[in-house]
């Protein structure tokens, strides 16, 4: 990153810059639980992988990771059963909404990619085989990372498992071809309960910092992935981890990163960081409105973006 202010200036430039977008989205009223959130929440935090942090606003609020914690499982099973999980799920783009149907159908229960949700699911299905209770493997794993304990919201996975039914459809659709090995219920509780893992953008930048250090947590000592696992990881956040709008977040943010519809976004700065921001309120993609903006002007005053 090159930038001639501090850390705690630039994040104080970016705060400024996002306030005409507050207002511009809506929450994720489709599930109950997160539509009551305050749209007007604003936390963004900064972790290098020399062991610098800075943070603004509610970085230190907890708020529902969702389909950021897909990013933790995917690795976790890749950790287990290695390129494997590749002959279930593949690695394109898909153009299409995360809980789309159709797709999935033509292309016989192979979801195009593991950050759908299609494709997460069967990565909780394939985590079924190797622990008891896969939503609980992934929070242990992304508390480690973040050095701090994390809790799964009751309500909030209850909410999305009660009112998941598009989610239970695609489970059902792919355990008909296959796809899905374990009951669809197991699966769908495991999957519910994992994006019900609540974090703060403080832990969560310290969590993903590997994705930024070639596998290697500073926060923890410790080697979590593999050189070439950790490039691969990257390389699908890029071209994958912002659904059906990625090519737009690629073109204004030049970074890999992970959204997830409770609003918070996770990117990686190879080499260098990496930063997450909440804000709740949605675009039609299921992105961070605000978060987005957000993370655009991080990479322009820093020009710190990977293409």
């Amino acid at each position: 990153m090159k930038h001639t202010a501090s850390l705690d200036d630039v994040l104080a430039e970016v705060a400024v810059l996002v306030r005409p977008h507050f207002g511009k989205g809506r929450t994720a009223s489709y599930i109950p639980q997160l539509a009551g959130v305050d749209p007007k929440k604003f936390g963004m935090a900064i972790c290098t992988i020399k062991g610098e942090e800075s943070v603004i606003g509610d970085a230190d609020e907890p708020f529902s990771a969702q389909s950021i914690t897909k990013l933790f499982s995917l690795g976790l099973a890749l950790n287990a059963i290695g390129d494997e999980v590749w002959t279930r799920v593949g690695k394109e783009p898909s153009g299409t909404p995360f809980n789309y149907l159709s797709q999935l159908e033509q292309e016989e229960g192979i979801p195009r990619n593991p950050f759908i949700n299609p494709g997460a699911l069967a990565v909780t299905d394939i985590l079924l085989d190797v622990v008891k209770s896969p939503d609980a493997f992934v929070r242990d794993f992304m508390g480690m990372l973040a050095n701090a304990p994390l809790t799964i919201d009751e309500a909030v996975a209850t909410s999305e498992l009660e009112t998941g039914h598009k989610n239970r459809a695609i489970t059902n659709l792919m355990r008909g071809f296959g796809t899905i090995t374990h009951p669809v219920d197991a699966v769908m509780e495991a999957y519910c309960r994992q994006c019900a893992v609540t974090i703060t953008c403080r832990q969560l930048a310290r969590a993903a910092l590997p994705l930024a250090a070639k596998g290697f947590s500073p926060i923890v000592e410790e080697t979590v992935f593999h050189e070439r696992l950790n490039r691969r990881l990257n390389a699908l956040l890029l071209t994958c981890g912002i659904y059906d709008s990625v090519g737009s977040f690629a073109y204004r943010v030049g970074l890999p990163a992970k959204s997830g519809v409770g609003g918070g976004i996770v990117a990686v700065v190879p080499g260098q960081a990496t930063i997450a921001v909440w804000s709740p309120e949605l675009d039609r993609f299921g992105t961070s409105v605000v978060g987005a903006s957000a993370l655009e002007h991080f990479s322009q005053l820093t020009n710190c973006s990977v293409l």
